[in-house]
């Protein structure tokens, strides 16, 4: 076994083990850290494929990008953990059920890649090929038109989630910072001179033998 193979089962371990913990660990924020280790387990698995383009995005994409949103959103949210485990068992032969289906159609749908044909010849590539090279030429050469539209549709994306993010809202309290700035103290602070509405009542005299006594 060489080194590449070896690193591969090292990987491989530490990614099951990751994947394992996300949905067993109790804590949510583990759970997201663990699927952020499985994450760069699967990069490195790329690496060693020699698919770098697809390593380096799937570092920055959803380590990066998403992973890292999911974990400020679970850490700022003050789940419920113990009224969430309440309905797990209830809710376990539909959640079974489920995921045994999924991995049904994964399965009809993947071993179709496994089956014994002849191998198709490989391109000849020189020690100096770069993949990420060839996938850069191929996306803007012959995918150009399906780039472009994609690239449309994520700015639009972009777009509205920032005019939905900046509408006003008429339930929400909005307060201009040019009127804070241009605000002076006495229109901060207004003195109001209260009428007396009950007269002070008289302080009753103590006896001078009370005082003697005291003093």
């Amino acid at each position: 076994m060489d080194v590449k193979t070896g690193l591969f089962y090292l990987f491989a371990a530490v990614l099951l083990f990751a994947a394992f913990r996300v949905i067993t660990a109790r804590n949510p924020v583990y759970a997201a850290l663990y699927l952020v280790l499985a994450f760069f387990q699967a990069s490195a698995i790329w690496l060693l494929l020699r698919a770098e383009f697809l390593a380096i995005s799937l570092v920055l994409v959803y380590v990066g990008a998403v992973m890292v949103l999911f974990l400020f959103v679970v850490m700022m949210l003050d789940i419920n953990v113990e009224g969430l485990r309440e309905g797990f068992w209830k809710h376990f032969p539909l959640a079974a059920g489920v995921g045994a289906l999924i991995a049904l159609e994964m399965a009809a749908v993947l071993m179709g890649g496994f089956r014994l044909s002849a191998p198709k010849s490989p391109l000849a590539s020189g020690p100096d090929t770069s993949n990420t090279l060839e996938l850069g030429k191929l996306l803007y050469t012959e995918y150009l038109y399906p780039l472009e539209i994609a690239a449309v549709i994520l700015l639009v994306a972009i777009i509205a989630a920032i005019a939905l993010t900046l509408r006003r809202r008429k339930d929400s309290k909005y307060v201009n910072p040019a009127d804070q700035v241009r605000v002076k103290a006495r229109d901060r602070v207004r003195i109001v001179q209260v009428p007396v509405t009950r007269q002070a009542e008289p302080v009753a005299e103590q006896p001078a033998a009370a005082a003697e006594t005291k003093a």
